[in-house]
């Protein structure tokens, strides 16, 4: 089952990294809804979230509630929304989401694009957070 999420996690194809550990990879969604849009994903290939097992389970949120304090520091905003879909890859992933309202976090607002410039700037601001 691989995905462009194992592409990203065995280095195939870049992207703006936050955080590594043994086991998750958070990093910048390129299809943002926000700015600072991140997405936190495990290392093993499991489709679906809630198929993770209990350990993975609670080391993800832990691992996704580091990257959301991270990104608080760095980005103007209430909160870090969360928010698990998993239909637009079938490869288990948290999605954090720095929001002022609900509706930023409305996947079909058009998606954000900026410079690769300001990917790398923001990646490195938040993961020196």
């Amino acid at each position: 089952m691989a995905t462009i999420f194992s592409k990203i996690i065995s280095g195939e194809i870049p992207c703006y990294k936050i955080a590594e550990s043994e086991k998750f990879l958070a990093f910048l969604d390129i299809q943002p809804v926000a700015k600072g849009h991140a997405l936190v994903v495990p290392k093993i290939e499991v489709d679906f979230f809630f198929d993770l097992d209990e350990d993975y389970l609670q080391e993800i949120n832990l691992f996704a509630r580091d990257i959301a304090k991270k990104m608080k520091k760095v980005i103007p905003c209430k909160r870090i929304g969360v928010a698990i879909i998993g239909l637009e890859v079938p490869h288990a992933h948290v999605h954090l989401i720095p929001m002022n309202t609900i509706g930023d976090m409305n996947f079909t607002n058009p998606r954000l694009q900026f410079s690769t410039e300001e990917y790398q700037s923001l990646a490195k601001s938040i993961s020196e957070a």
